[in-house]
């Protein structure tokens, strides 16, 4: 295996400076995002990722906590949706992860 082989990963957490709370926004909360919004339910995108739903439903709580807004909208029977807010920070997340994935690949391939 060469150096060159090998490839960088880059871990993006999105925090509120202000909060005393230890929730971030980071992979695990924005792949339970894409799936509220890809599935319209926490139940559903949880069982997706393999998680209980009352798991789910707690790292949410504690995230909205943390970051000092709402992110899911329950509907009841209905199911949930992400608030304008979680969909424009999943969006914003979503680009910059990605932009730090590409940004690290390339300056990893210059230094080795």
């Amino acid at each position: 295996m060469e150096l060159s082989d090998l490839e960088p990963t880059v871990r993006l957490v999105i925090r509120n400076p202000q909060s005393q709370q230890s929730s971030l926004f980071g992979p695990g909360i924005a792949s339970l995002c894409r799936g509220v919004r890809d599935t319209g339910s926490l139940n559903a995108a949880a069982k997706n990722m393999s998680m209980a739903y009352s798991k789910a439903w707690r790292i949410i709580k504690e995230t909205e906590a943390s970051l000092g807004f709402q992110l899911l909208i329950r509907d009841g029977a209905h199911g949930s949706t992400l608030t304008d807010q979680a969909l424009e920070l999943l969006e914003a997340y979503d680009k910059l992860a990605s932009s730090l994935r590409r940004y690290a690949k390339e300056e990893y391939a210059k230094l080795v």
